[in-house]
């Protein structure tokens, strides 16, 4: 049976650590409110910080629907609570401060990945149809893809718990494409987690790009990605996208309206 080709009009983002680097946002947030509580407590910043990753990244590793009920402002006051008692510092009221303190420290420090405008700008160009879909919550990450200013660059938002699914359930990826009006076949999912972003694209579906700034290992014998890429910068340069002659460009000089989200 011969290769089966395919164009791409659709083309789907996660946001951390794919549109934006989301790993050291939030280490460099965290190692602030560290800091902080140390000018205060007889605590190693440097301690607290370890602590703040381990509980953070084991909460999103095991991320699924059924935390989707709690809320994630609640979630991050728990987050920091089990780590300042792991470095002895039983006090909710302080883990509500560093909650808080993150929430704004990490506002103050997004940025857009180099390279995710110009392929987000040349998508736009060609007429594709952009969705972000992202197992964050609504509380923080509408403002997070505003601060970011993306909102008037995407046609559709597809957050967790709006959808009440996370990734990486393929009903996820059909929602997006239902939503948007396309089709898997015709439509790419870009991500940096396999586990998250690839596994269920594929199984909707989707042409699946990785992009692999964790350099984590995709599992022996799993179905790989349909292509695998260092930064977003190299993202465009693999998606099967119909020639550019003959569509029409619509490059805008000044800001894009907003296009609504879902």
């Amino acid at each position: 049976m011969g290769v089966v080709l395919r164009t791409i009009d659709t083309v789907l983002f996660d946001l951390d650590d794919t549109l934006h680097d989301d790993t050291a946002a939030y280490r460099a947030s965290a190692l602030l409110v560290a800091r902080g509580i140390a000018r205060d407590h007889p605590i190693d910043p440097d301690r607290l910080l370890a602590a703040y990753v381990a509980q953070a990244s084991a909460f999103w590793k095991e991320f699924s629907a059924e935390h989707l009920a709690a809320g994630f402002n609640d979630a991050r006051a728990q987050l920091w609570y089990d780590a300042l008692r792991a470095v002895g510092l039983d006090d909710v009221g302080l883990s509500e401060r560093c909650a808080t303190d993150y929430a704004r420290y990490r506002s103050s420090v997004l940025e857009l990945s180099p390279g995710a405008l110009a392929c987000i700008e040349a998508l736009r160009a060609r007429d594709c149809k952009l969705g972000i879909v992202t197992n964050g919550f609504a509380a923080t990450h509408h403002e997070k893809i505003g601060r970011l200013g993306l909102t008037p660059l995407f046609d559709a938002l597809f957050i967790a718990d709006e959808m009440g699914m996370v990734k990486p359930d393929p009903a996820v990826f059909r929602h997006a494409c239902d939503a948007l009006g396309s089709r898997p076949e015709r439509t790419a999912m870009v991500g940096d987690r396999y586990d998250r972003d690839i596994v269920g694209a594929k199984r909707a579906g989707l042409f699946t790009v990785l992009i692999d700034v964790h350099a984590i290992p995709i599992p022996v014998g799993a179905v790989p990605p349909d292509a695998v890429v260092a930064t977003i910068a190299e993202v465009l340069g693999v998606l099967p996208l119909a020639p550019i002659e003959g569509l029409r460009l619509h490059v805008q000089k000044a800001s894009p309206k907003p296009r609504g989200s879902l």
